[in-house]
C-alpha cells in the first residue's frame, strides 16, 4: 500500500514543544502504535501526519513524496478519530458516502463502495440507520468504514476506542486488526492502552514529552526496556531503589551480584521473574501482605523490610496467607541509573545471561 518517512519533525506551540525531532519509517502494511501518557506528543504527531497540524520543523514523506505541505483532503490518508466525527443528520450510507461524493463518483459506483465497507466492519445492513440509533462501537465501525471507502494509502487512528468500555474495545481493536492485514494498509494506531499495544502492534513507538523512548516489536519493548520511563509504562513492573557497593547491591531482599559502579540503582523486576519461598527467620523478613486470585495465576503483594512493596506472580494453586514472612527471590532483573539501562541479568536465559551496558 505504502511507505511512511518521518524525518526530524518537531512541533511547537508558543514556547511549548508538544513534539521533539521524531524520526520513523512506517513500512508497507505495517501496523504501528504511538503509545504514551497524556501530553507524550502522540496526537500531535499523528495530526501532522494527516495533515491537520504543519510541523515546525522536519519532513513528512509518503512513498517518498513530500507531503509535509499538502492539505489533508489531498493526502492519500484516512483519519478516525476518537469523537467519530459522525453527522447525526445523515443516515449510515449516507455518513460514508460523503467523501466519494465530494469526488464525484458515479452513484453506482458509490453504492457498491459504501456497501463494500459496511460488509467490512460488520454493518451490511445498517445503511439506512440514522448514527443516532447506533451503539458506541457501532458507530466506531461507521467512522472506521467512512475513512477505509475513500481507499487511504496509510490510515490513522486517534485513540478510537478510549470511550468504549473494556470488552468492546477489546473485541473492536482484534476486528480492526483483522481488517488492517486483510486489506494491508499501512496503519498508525494512537492509544495510551499499554493492552491495546501490546494486543496488536507490529511495532510500538514509545512516546515521553514530545520525544521516543523506546521503538521495536511489542515482545522487545516488554522484555528488554531500554529506560526506566518504558520499564515501568509497560506491563506491570516493581522498582526496588538501593544502592551498589562493590558490585553487590545493599537492598535487604535482594543482594544481587550487580557488577556496575558504586552508586544509587533502581532494580525493576517483573512480577513473573519473582518467586516466593516461605521463611521461619521472620527477622527482617518480607510479609504477604494480600494475595488476589485471578483464577489461572495469584498476584501476591509483599511488603519488604525496608517498607516498600513488590508484586508477585504465583501459581492459581498456591496458598499465600496475611502475614506469612516470605522471602521473595529474582531470576531476572533489569538495573536503571539515571534512566538508563546499565545491566541485566536473566538466569534462565540461553544466550549469555547477564550484560553489562557501556553507560554502567
Amino acid at each position: 500500500m505504502a511507505r511512511l518517512t518521518i524525518r526530524g519533525v518537531s512541533k511547537s506551540f508558543g514556547a511549548t514543544h508538544a513534539v521533539r525531532d521524531v524520526s520513523l519509517d512506517v513500512e508497507d502494511g505495517e501496523l504501528v502504535c504511538l503509545l504514551g501518557p497524556s501530553g507524550s506528543g502522540k496526537s500531535t504527531l499523528l495530526r501532522m501526519i494527516g495533515g491537520f497540524e504543519a510541523p515546525t520543523e522536519g519532513n513528512i514523506l509518503i512513498d517518498a513524496k513530500d507531503v509535509t505541505s499538502v492539505p489533508p483532503e489531498k493526502r492519500p490518508t484516512g483519519m478516525v478519530f476518537q469523537s467519530h466525527a459522525l453527522w447525526t443528520h445523515m443516515d449510515v450510507f449516507n455518513n460514508i458516502a460523503f467523501g466519494l461524493k465530494l469526488r464525484r463518483l458515479q452513484r453506482s459506483e458509490i453504492r457498491e463502495r459504501v456497501e463494500q465497507a459496511l460488509a467490512l466492519v460488520g454493518l451490511a445492513d445498517f445503511g439506512k440507520r440514522m448514527t443516532t440509533q447506533l451503539s458506541g462501537g457501532q458507530q466506531q465501525r461507521v467512522a472506521l468504514a467512512r475513512s477505509l471507502v475513500l481507499e487511504p494509502k496509510i490510515l490513522l487512528l486517534d485513540e478510537p476506542f478510549a470511550s468504549l468500555d473494556q470488552h468492546l474495545r477489546e473485541r473492536l481493536r482484534q476486528e480492526v486488526r483483522d481488517i488492517q492485514q486483510r486489506l494491508g494498509i499501512t496503519t498508525l494506531f494512537v492509544t495510551h492502552g499499554q493492552d491495546e499495544a501490546l494486543a496488536i502492534a507490529d511495532r510500538i513507538v514509545v512516546m515521553r514529552d514530545g520525544r521516543t523512548e523506546q521503538i521495536g516489536p511489542p515482545d522487545r519493548i516488554y522484555r528488554e526496556p531500554e529506560t526506566e520511563f518504558v520499564a515501568g509504562f509497560i506491563g506491570s513492573m516493581n522498582f526496588v531503589r538501593t544502592t551498589v557497593k562493590d558490585g553487590l547491591s545493599q537492598h535487604a531482599a535482594f543482594a544481587v551480584p550487580v557488577p556496575v559502579a558504586d552508586g544509587e540503582i533502581v532494580l525493576a523486576i517483573r512480577p513473573e521473574a519473582l518467586s516466593l519461598a516461605v521463611t521461619k527467620d521472620k527477622a527482617g523478613a518480607a510479609i504477604v501482605h494480600r494475595s488476589i486470585d485471578f483464577g489461572t495465576h495469584k498476584v501476591v503483594d509483599v511488603d519488604l523490610a525496608d517498607g516498600a512493596r513488590v508484586k508477585v506472580m504465583t501459581s492459581g494453586n498456591s496458598d499465600w496467607i496475611k502475614g506469612m514472612p516470605v522471602e521473595p527471590v529474582a531470576t531476572a532483573f533489569r538495573v536503571f541509573r539515571d534512566n538508563r539501562l546499565v545491566y541485566e541479568f536473566a538466569a534462565a536465559s540461553k544466550l549469555k545471561n547477564d550484560r553489562v551496558f557501556g553507560h554502567a
